[in-house]
């Protein structure tokens, strides 16, 4: 009999139909079976000896909240037996319902050891707690999940020693993960955790990876890459991190539409075993950048969101260096900009911040200046060594792609039909802050912002934190503008202010979208599993 190993986890919906995506123990049928009579099936796949199914759920109506159950080839496997949760749910918008997007990034999933959690209490843990808890409180439509979903190179006590059973961790890379398996076993020590399991059953989710689900600053320079590629290691563990990461976390981000028209899942479907399609497709997204993509668009009613891979799809070459390939920047343009008017919000999904503290800005642009070649060669190397040592690798450090993504939401921002605000949504700095943009030549008349919310559950060192807090102030700026002249860096064609933060801790920011208003809430855990609210504040009146 098919037993339930992973999930379910509910991803892509819409007023008339979802994704389902479950894993379980042996190939089988997959069901949804809704309390409308909704429902769907698929057959599992196979990739490394793995059985997956991705189930279209259909015959949904607007405005409803059908609760769900998952069967394996006829047999009940969800809900489980004596659980203690609510039923899950497969919540359908209205027209004109306010769409809660709730966001943030970098979850560390180690279990607490003895019970007391090195890092504090996990924020989405204690979301479910108090969602279920109260099955007819406030929830989110959507979590995004803006990377570090799992941590390939930081693994737990308990993962060490299971990966102790399976080679010598003498040898590199050590205790990180090297293989699919190893990989596969990262995700059920981060969704097998039973408030997570039933908080991504019945919340869609979406995702987007970044350095940690393949490795601590992956894809920082050309160099960097080289040096990686010399290691007897790297490989194996880039195509096993891709793999693993389209089939947990990127189909799931595709609508049914975008599923049927895709190659890959065709080929991987069709196939006895899946390994050799998908092996090849992650080959290939590390051969020829504009070969894959793995950035995407999802419309919640008036509310567009604008996922951004800012990790694979670099340009790393130092003459032409750049965050996102031509077709990757064309394609972002293309979804900002189409169907102007048809939306009341934008939101920009990008794992790293595109606004950070000043002074960690210049910083960065800085020695993108000097690893360019701007000071000479000493310098050169000098930037390479900063650049590896202190991760000056977010937007700053990609100048043009900084100043193409500040005239892109220029012109969104100004065109006729203009969204009512555009919001930067990004993690990865282990903090959280708000900051609003302006543009010193004339820029749109809406709000522009930048909300970065991490992390959901780890830690940041006390002289980070110092580093933050001073990164945002007046002597920090004018130490900024020296570095920027002595790098000869273009100015700026944004500027901006912080409104808020920095907050640390382990924490979760959610945007409440009606019509044209927006609003923010960040919450924060205590010392006590519980969601605080420690700023709140109106972005747009409406």
């Amino acid at each position: 009999m098919a037993e339930l190993r992973l999930g379910p986890l509910l991803r892509y919906t819409d007023g008339l139909c979802a994704t389902v995506w479950v894993e379980a123990s042996r190939p089988c049928t997959a069901e949804v079976r809704c309390s409308n009579g909704a429902g769907g099936t698929a057959p599992t796949f196979q990739v490394a000896g793995h059985h997956y199914a991705l189930v279209t759920v259909t015959g949904l109506e607007p405005g409803t909240s059908p609760t769900y159950e998952v069967y394996l080839d006829g047999t009940p496997v969800w809900p489980l037996p004596r659980s203690p949760f609510p039923p899950s749910v497969i919540r359908t918008p209205s027209a004109g319902d306010a769409v809660r997007v709730t966001f943030g990034s970098c979850r560390w999933a180690a279990p607490p050891a003895d019970g007391k959690d090195p890092v504090g209490p996990d924020a989405l843990d204690t979301l479910a707690t108090r969602l279920s808890a109260d099955p007819d409180a406030q929830r989110p439509d959507v979590l995004l999940l803006l990377g570090d979903q799992i941590y390939a190179d930081e693994t737990s006590e308990e993962t060490r020693r299971w990966l102790a059973g399976r080679r010598d961790l003498d040898e590199a890379p050590g205790s990180q993960v090297t293989d699919y398996e190893e990989y596969c076993h990262l995700y059920y020590e981060s969704w097998l955790d039973p408030e997570i399991r039933w908080l991504l059953s019945t919340v869609p989710s979406f995702m987007i990876f970044d350095d940690h689900d393949i490795v601590d600053d992956w894809n920082t320079s050309a160099a960097w890459l080289a040096d990686m590629r010399t290691t007897d290691w790297w490989q194996e563990r880039l195509l096993s991190g891709l793999m693993s990461y389209w089939v947990h976390q990127h189909l799931g981000n595709l609508s049914p539409a975008e599923l049927a028209d895709d190659p890959t899942y065709a080929a991987v479907r069709a196939a006895p075993d899946g390994t050799g399609a998908l092996r090849a497709l992650a080959a290939q997204a590390d051969a020829d950048l504009a070969s894959v993509r793995f950035s995407y668009r999802r419309d919640f009613g008036r509310v567009r969101v604008v996922m951004v891979d800012s990790r694979a799809a670099r340009v790393l070459d130092e003459d032409r260096r750049a965050m996102l390939d031509p077709g990757e920047a064309d394609w972002l343009r293309e979804q900002v900009l189409t169907d102007a008017g048809s939306y009341d919000h934008l939101l920009i999904g990008t794992s790293l911040p595109w606004l950070l503290p000043h002074l960690v800005h210049d910083t960065e642009a800085w020695d993108a200046a000097l690893c360019a070649g701007e000071r000479g060669k000493r310098w050169a190397r000098f930037g390479e060594y900063l650049r590896r040592g202190a991760d000056l690798e977010h937007w700053a450090a990609f100048p043009r792609s900084f100043a193409d993504l500040a005239a892109l939401i220029a012109e969104a921002g100004s065109a006729p039909g203009a969204p009512a605000s555009v919001c930067v949504l990004s993690g990865d700095v282990h903090h959280g802050y708000l900051a609003q943009a302006s543009w010193p030549s004339g820029g749109p008349g809406i709000p522009v912002v930048q909300l970065t919310c991490s992390p959901v559950h780890n830690s940041v060192p006390l002289t980070m934190r110092i580093g933050f807090r001073l990164g945002w102030s007046a002597p920090a700026r004018l130490l900024g503008r020296l570095l920027a002249r002595h790098g000869r860096c273009s100015r700026s064609p944004v500027t901006w202010r912080k409104q808020g933060g920095p907050w640390f801790g382990n924490q979760l920011m959610t945007l409440t979208l009606r019509g044209r208003s927006a609003h923010l809430r960040l919450e924060r855990t205590g010392k006590e599993a519980a969601l605080h609210t420690v700023h709140e504040c109106t972005l747009t009146p409406g």
